[in-house]
């Protein structure tokens, strides 16, 4: 079933969906980050991983500073319209650290 942008349920989350982003060829997990409604139609729009920063409280493109930019291939909806992934062809470390994936450190 294909949704829109109008559809993913934004009051429930407070204003921001979680969106998982992973490689489009290999399915790995890179990083999560948030959407606004407002990102989320840059990202439809411009075709690059654009995300809401709670810290800075600003949109913001993946890349934007570091130039490891993704592209987007296709965008997921899940099935209570709350939580996106996006499937990206990465040209760069998704980790602000330098690492590949954000999810890098193991839990003891």
């Amino acid at each position: 079933m294909n949704k829109t942008i109008d559809d993913i349920d934004f009051e429930k989350t407070g204003g921001l969906v979680p969106v998982i982003v992973q490689d489009a060829n290999t399915k790995e997990v890179l990083t999560l980050a948030y959407s606004n409604k407002e990102s989320l139609k840059l990202a439809k729009e411009t075709g690059k991983s654009w995300f809401y920063s709670r810290s800075r409280n600003k949109l913001w493109m993946k890349g934007e500073e570091s130039g490891n930019t993704q592209v987007i291939k296709e965008i997921l909806v899940d099935c209570d319209s709350d939580a996106i992934i996006y499937l990206v062809d990465p040209s760069g470390p998704a980790c602000h650290t330098g690492e590949r994936v954000c999810f890098h450190n193991k839990l003891d």
